[in-house]
């Protein structure tokens, strides 16, 4: 085994792994690379080198108590990110507003489903056909403004109904989302 060498150039070209310090390097990433011998040694480092190498991509120590396995899968991660590139921007926006959500103790009860402005949900409720437009600031019933879509069920069935179940916009256990609600 080599000795540990802490500068990122002189490990690339030692042929050891180079965890890069900031995420959206996306050019300076290696071109049609295979990750899994990367990956590979990093299970064969110390500890004491795997926390280097934490230290150096994140720019503070490891949390206490962090496993040695969790320091190489999350290393791991970090190198396939560099070579295959990470999440986008639109999920890392939607993954801050809900984590923004859940500290200020909001329970979120969003399905995942993201509906573009324009998308028309169809329902069909006792042998009538019920259409609502999605508007960019909530949704449109009968030529009428709404913000939620459990008012908009509850004003069709009389009763009350979660609005993105009764649009077929949940999942339940086993059963898939049909491109279009209501079939």
């Amino acid at each position: 085994m080599k000795p540990p060498t802490h500068d990122a150039w002189a490990r690339q070209h030692a042929g050891e792994p180079s965890v890069s310090s900031r995420g959206g390097e996306r050019n300076n990433r290696p071109r049609n690379r295979d990750v899994e011998p990367e990956i590979a040694r990093l299970a064969d480092q110390s500890t004491h080198d795997l926390r280097l190498a934490w230290h150096q991509l994140h720019r503070h120590e490891p949390p206490r108590g962090l496993s040695r396995d969790l320091l190489v899968r999350a290393l791991a991660h970090q190198l396939q990110e560099r070579i295959y590139g990470g999440v986008g921007r639109a999920l890392r926006r939607r993954l801050q507003t809900l984590s923004a959500e859940l500290e200020k103790g909001a329970a979120s009860s969003d399905s995942g489903i993201m509906l573009k402005t324009g998308t028309r949900l169809l329902r069909q409720w006792r042998g009538h056909a019920h259409t609502v437009l999605v508007r960019e600031n909530g949704f449109e019933y009968d030529g009428q403004h709404y913000r939620s879509l459990t008012v908009i069920a509850e004003k069709i069935t009389g009763a009350h109904w979660s609005g993105p179940r009764f649009f077929g916009l949940t999942r339940r256990a086993g059963a898939s989302v049909d491109a279009e609600a209501g079939r």
